[in-house]
């Protein structure tokens, strides 16, 4: 056995002495209120029986309802009841919207700007949430990035079953993680069905085909063994000329327990992405701003056939254990093991002219190995004090990565922007560095959820110890950061009857940065201390009476200090950096009520960065969102379901470019869905469904997003995503 292997096993065992995250709360209906009325100690009873009950549906089985999240708190709680802004996407809506990545799956969510590399990078899932970049977060467990480049996962969203995004920071729960807030997306796993399937497949434009597959069922006659089997064959041109890509995935998983008191879920992924489109961009000018020969085209490609290259191969082994001790008092734990390899070359243009229609390039290339470990568990329990109901919590996590890079680079021949040659001779590249990194986090939290009628306190309190060391043998540079940071949350809600619910929380997180600091003008230097992140966020929720009907509003004020400046060129930067994002945001969704999904979303925001006076680049200054589907309930239409949606996206800040501030401008898209049950043509298509959808419907010609640095003289800039129709036959039991 590996010791990477034996370090999982140990360490999955020590968690096994720590819990995980619970999903128990109390049974409660579509309101957030207890469904019967009893006596306070049958009450409590019968809420604990129920809530624990209820475990392994909820974190196993059950499909959980949009009004209700996990992420905030760690448990499934109503909506309704959370005094922190949340967005939920549920499958149903990536179904009927036709998502096919986690970029598309958020364009409908207040607060987001999307598609920061427009409809070229879809490589990887790169989106701002309240002016910050965020963290993924794949069942509970930090999908963690590579810290020297570019072996980074991505996560099919055909295998997952809701995404959650949880806005604000979250450091008390999570450890390090973003002001912005956190992408917490859940995996399909076994359900409580004696047996179910689905075969989809899918194509579409820019020669588009997909064939997912999703069966599972009972694996025992009495469901104590339960499985799940999800699989996928995809890929597609991209719509610039000469790329594309390809995706081969495989999700099995198996659930042990039944519905008894303790179970165990066991969930393998392996995806192979042979290649994956491109990274590069175009200039700024000739995209967003006419150049001297006009503009160039949208499938306009900035590399070379026979230098680019991007092989993906991810495994993945997670694990996930209840114990329920009594009615009250539950212990979880859940773990996973990442192992990801990514052997890639490209050669992308300099952000500038050296002729009037000839444009520099790059080359370089990175041949990268990443291992991660992630543990998360915790104990759960339910005490009565007095009027005063406690959910109390209380947890340990851990993080570990080890990683290794060879960094490759080399010179490569301009490119005629009219007359491009994607077939030209490139000199060999030279090793040019190779990193060697590890780190570690510990992190031990504790909450408290205080239930007094309609009131609701929450407290979180969290200590994180973090270290890392990483090593550049070709200069010989170690650098190592060891910190240790506590980070808290406090919030208050009070929920009315009539589904009012008005709330106030503040909270608190870090991150981790890199690079050298220096207090007294260089004589000393030391490794960067984290940035920290504040919130205050006050808000209001009101779910409509009797109805899964949610509507939020929330305005809030975040701030991020300890944040890197650097000092013109000299090596090293100072501590002093501030950075505010204040907004408001407005959002409203059923899912689905009496044959309609409506999901609505408003948001203004302006992120400022201190240090420069000017906002963070890429950040934009708010959304706008409406995307309704409706299904015919009877009549000769019945089961055909139609809709739309419109999306906006206000102008975002570009950076500083040679002639001065770049702007780039809103932009408003138009996408369509339908579907229907072809069960209503005749009972032998009982099963049969064909859909069809389509991104961008009027094919808007648009500029998604741009990074201009004037000090390098560099400007890039992404087109957005092209008009892209897709159209599926799918088979379901």
């Amino acid at each position: 056995m590996s010791r990477t292997a034996c370090l999982f096993v140990v360490l999955g065992v020590t968690c096994a002495s720590q819990p995980l995250l619970a999903a128990e709360p109390e049974k409660k209906d579509a309101a957030g209120k207890p469904s019967s009325v009893k006596t306070a100690s049958q009450k409590s009873a019968a809420q604990s029986a129920a809530h624990a009950a209820a475990v392994e549906a909820i974190s196993v089985q059950g499909r959980r309802l949009s009004t209700s999240a996990s992420s905030a708190t760690k448990s499934d709680t109503p909506l309704i009841e959370t005094a922190q802004s949340v967005s939920v996407i549920t499958r149903n809506e990536m179904n009927v919207r036709g998502v096919l990545s986690l970029n598309q799956a958020v364009r409908y969510t207040a607060g987001v700007t999307p598609d920061l590399r427009g409809g070229i990078g879809t490589r990887y899932d790169q989106f701002l949430l309240r002016g910050f970049m965020v963290p993924t977060f794949l069942d509970g467990l930090k999908m963690q990035d590579s810290p020297t480049g570019y072996a980074i996962g991505q996560t099919d969203t055909f295998r997952l079953d809701r995404v959650e995004m949880l806005k604000g920071p979250a450091s008390a729960l999570y450890g390090q993680s973003s002001p912005g807030g956190l992408a917490a997306l859940s995996s399909k796993l076994p359900t409580a069905q004696r047996s179910y399937g689905d075969v989809t497949t899918t194509g579409g434009m820019f020669d588009l085909y997909r064939v997912d597959a999703d069966v599972g069922g009972y694996a025992t006659d009495n469901g104590s063994v339960r499985y799940r089997l999800y699989g996928t064959v995809n890929g597609q041109h991209t719509q610039l000329s000469k790329t594309g890509s390809r995706r081969f995935s495989i999700s099995p998983s198996f659930s042990f327990g039944g519905d008894g008191p303790t179970t165990l879920t066991i969930l393998g992924n392996y995806q192979y992405d042979p290649e994956s489109g491109t990274y590069g961009g175009v200039p700024l000018e000739g995209s967003l701003r006419r150049a001297s020969f006009g503009y160039l085209p949208r499938n306009f490609y900035d590399g070379d056939v026979g230098v680019e290259k991007f092989n993906r191969k991810h495994g993945s082994f997670t694990y996930i254990f209840s114990h329920r001790f009594n009615n009250d008092w539950s212990f979880n734990s859940r773990g996973r093991y990442d192992d990801i390899k990514v052997d890639q070359r490209s050669t992308y243009d300099a952000g500038y002219y050296s002729s009037p229609d000839t444009v520099p390039r790059y080359a370089y290339g990175t041949n990268e190995h990443v291992h991660n470990l992630a543990f998360d568990s915790q104990f759960k329990g339910h005490v009565n004090t007095g009027p005063l109901r406690h959910t109390l919590m209380f947890g340990y996590d851990y993080m570990w990565q080890q990683a290794g890079e060879l960094y490759s680079e080399g010179s490569a021949p301009d490119l005629n922007v009219l007359h491009p040659n994607y077939h030209m001779t490139f000199p060999d590249m030279t090793a040019a560095a190779r990193y060697k990194a590890d780190s570690h986090q510990i992190g031990a939290y504790g909450q408290d959820e205080i239930h007094w009628g309609g009131l609701v306190l929450n407290g979180s309190l969290r200590n994180d110890w973090y270290r890392s060391h990483q090593i550049e043998r070709f200069s010989g540079s170690d650098t190592r950061q060891r910190s240790s940071q506590i980070t808290w949350r406090a919030s208050g809600l009070y929920h009315f009857d009539f589904g009012l619910a008005p709330y106030i929380s503040y909270s608190t997180s870090f991150q981790p940065q890199s690079g050298l600091v220096s207090d007294n003008g260089g004589k000393t230097m030391r490794q960067a201390d984290p940035s920290i992140g504040k919130q205050l966020e006050g808000g209001v929720k009101y779910l409509i009476p009797g109805t899964p009907v949610l509507l939020t509003a929330a305005g809030f004020h975040i701030e991020q200090t300890n944040v890197l400046v650097s000092v013109g060129s000299l090596p090293y930067s100072v501590q002093s950096g501030k950075v505010h994002s204040d907004g408001f945001e407005f959002e409203a969704h059923a899912d689905v009520y009496k044959g309609l999904m409506v999901t609505a979303a408003v948001s203004v925001q302006k992120v400022r960065d201190d240090s420069t006076g000017k906002p963070l680049i890429q950040s934009g200054k708010g959304n706008a969102s409406l995307f309704a589907f409706y299904t015919m309930p009877s009549g000769p239409m019945k089961g055909f379901g139609f809709g739309g949606g419109m999306r906006y996206t206000a102008k975002a800040y570009g950076g500083e470019g040679d002639t001065g501030s770049v702007w780039v401008p809103n932009y408003a898209l138009f996408d369509g869905s339908i579907r229907y049950d072809l069960s209503n043509l005749s009972p032998a298509l009982h099963g049969w469904t064909a859909s069809a959808s389509v991104r961008n419907l009027f094919d808007k010609h648009f500029v998604s997003n741009c990074m201009a640095y004037a000090s390098y003289g560099q400007a890039f800039c992404y087109y957005g995503e092209r008009r892209n129709a897709q159209g599926s036959i799918g088979f379901s039991w």
